[in-house]
């Protein structure tokens, strides 16, 4: 299966929606994605008003609505920056804090961080978030097995020489329909680092230091599916903001930290 995670527009994060340049790319994003099968797309949304916003140009355009899910939600559980005495999202440290905490890059010892372990609600809503879209998942026939998913939707019913052709056709095709289900959320920076961790097996804290994800950008995950029924998620795209750049529009570094390339 694939799956694809589409940040906000550029926010206005006072009112909880789209600035002018925020409103620009979110209508430059939806002359992309009509061009995709969306028919055979699933579409879920954050609560927040700046996801809604960005995907209801999209949503209008092809006659579609979206689920909203409370847990898509941006992660913010506010923390202690010991660098700069921020009290707020629990990313944006100062690299000479975080790179110097080997546990930062585990991908299960961060939750054991002073920093992480400060707020208590932070780790058991990072464990909701990846039950919750592990549930998510498994609506489409991937079930988490340790660090990897199982296709519940394949079959070894080709061991078994009195099934009919008919009866194999049939397995054949359902377990091709599966592995081409697509699911688009329309969500945030932070959340997406965070369920990127889970499906990737990589700390959040990494993800959410060394990966940018401009507004509207595209970040596309899929399934290999190369040994019997084992199934792992695998990168293609991460922040992908060519309709953007193809629309004349420049990339917002809302969340960023250097100049942005605009090439």
């Amino acid at each position: 299966m694939r799956i694809i995670f589409i940040r906000h527009g550029d926010p206005d994060y006072v009112n909880d929606a789209l600035t002018s340049k925020g409103i620009r790319e979110a209508k430059l994003l939806s002359d992309r994605l009509v061009k995709w099968p969306t028919k055979q797309m699933d579409f879920y949304c954050s609560p927040l008003g700046r996801a809604k916003q960005t995907a209801s140009y999209t949503l209008e355009r092809i006659g579609r609505t979206a689920e909203i899910y409370d847990w898509m939600k941006e992660f913010y559980y506010r923390v202690d920056d010991p660098s700069t005495g921020r009290f707020g999202v629990p990313w944006d440290f100062m690299p000479e804090y975080w790179t110097e905490i080997p546990e930062m890059y585990d991908k299960d010892a961060w939750k054991k961080t002073v920093i992480y372990s400060s707020n208590q609600e932070l780790v058991p809503a990072y464990q909701q978030t990846c039950d919750e879209l592990d549930r998510l998942i498994e609506k489409y026939g991937y079930k988490r097995h340790h660090n990897y998913y199982i296709n519940t939707n394949t079959s070894d019913a080709t061991d078994d020489i009195s099934v009919s052709k008919t009866d194999l056709q049939a397995n054949i095709e359902a377990e091709t329909a599966n592995k081409n289900d697509t699911i688009v959320i329309f969500c945030h920076l932070g959340i997406t680092c965070v369920m990127m961790s889970h499906l990737l097996g990589i700390s959040p804290a990494l993800l959410c230091h060394a990966f940018y994800l401009a507004p509207t950008s595209v970040t596309i995950l899929a399934t290999e599916e190369r040994q019997n029924n084992i199934a792992a998620f695998r990168a293609q795209v991460i922040g992908d903001t060519s309709h953007l750049l193809q629309g004349g529009e420049p990339v917002s570094a809302a969340g960023y930290f250097t100049d942005v390339f605009q090439g």
